[in-house]
């Protein structure tokens, strides 16, 4: 049996080593990660609250009732009385059975009535809109009107006085006077050349269209004196009178003139200012070959 080595005089004594093991109780299920999630679902629901804050700020009222829209549920209602089947999208053929009682059994079967002038969803035959040829003989004059004014140097400058706008009466064409331009001789029916000239090319354009023309003179609100024989009703008409004889005399056919009219400053090119010289005009009317056009009485505007 061996000794333990003598220690020596100033050698501190030996400790002794210990160790120690220490044995952990186990974890509990719900211990880790779990409150991580929770964290994650409050940050996100309060970044979609203080979103949610900014765009109430942001936007107006007809954006957000936009975006509610666009976020509201779209139902869809099954048809369970109807005609058709009971499908998610309710009928499936015009052929199929359906549940409505339109027969005096009591036997509901399917009775459609096409319009014998509809065709694959067009309309054909007597059934068209009587207008649509009228709108294409217009554009053509337009377009035509266009080039002719367009061609001839002493006219060019008066396109801007000559205005097309479609009425309830056909295609009506204005000849407006400006500050530099008059198509008559101050207080008098006769017609400058260049107005001459102007008359005479829409003449050229519509002498071959079979629609009848409507010829309406306009004056602005400047009186006459009171003690004078003329007075702006006397003188709208007979510069429409006038206005006619350069047609008549450019082309177009004496039948065709449906009326002559007169109606001095009744009805204003420029309502706010009864005294513009636009308000002196003549108006010469291409009427619809089926009568007034139906529905509002809204003139649309287009320029030449």
């Amino acid at each position: 049996m061996s000794l333990a080595p003598k220690r020596g005089k100033n050698e501190p004594p030996v400790r002794p080593i210990i160790v120690r093991k220490i044995v952990q109780a186990p974890h509990s299920a719900h211990h880790g990660g779990a409150w991580k999630v929770a964290y994650a679902d409050f940050v996100t629901a309060m970044m979609a609250f203080f979103l949610l804050m900014w765009l109430l700020g942001a936007t107006t009222e007809k954006q957000r009732k936009s975006i509610a829209d666009y976020f509201s549920p779209t139902l869809v209602e099954m048809r369970t009385a109807s005609s058709g089947s009971d499908g998610m999208f309710g009928g499936d053929s015009i052929e199929s059975r359906d549940n409505y009682l339109s027969r005096a059994n009591g036997v509901g079967s399917r009775s459609l009535t096409l319009p014998q002038d509809v065709a694959n969803g067009k309309a054909v035959g007597n059934g068209a809109d009587p207008k649509l040829a009228d709108r294409k003989r217009f554009e053509d004059l337009k377009r035509a009107l266009q080039v002719r004014i367009d061609s001839k140097p002493g006219l060019k400058r008066l396109v801007k006085n000559i205005r097309f706008t479609e009425t309830r009466d056909g295609l009506r064409i204005d000849i407006v006077d400006e500050a530099d331009f008059s198509m008559f001789a101050t207080a008098t029916d006769r017609l400058s050349p260049d107005a001459r000239d102007l008359i005479a090319e829409v003449a050229k354009v519509a002498a071959d269209l079979p629609n009848d023309l409507i010829v309406r003179g306009h004056t602005d609100a400047l009186p006459y004196a009171a003690m004078g024989p003329m007075n702006n009703w006397l003188l709208s008409t007979a510069r429409a009178e006038a206005t006619r004889q350069a047609l008549l005399i450019a082309g177009v056919a004496r039948p065709r003139f449906a009326r002559i009219e007169g109606v001095a400053d009744r009805e204003p090119y420029v309502p706010g200012d009864r005294l513009d010289p636009r308000n002196r005009r003549m108006s010469i009317t291409l009427g619809w070959t089926g009568g007034s056009a139906p529905g509002s009485t809204k003139a649309r505007l287009c320029r030449a």
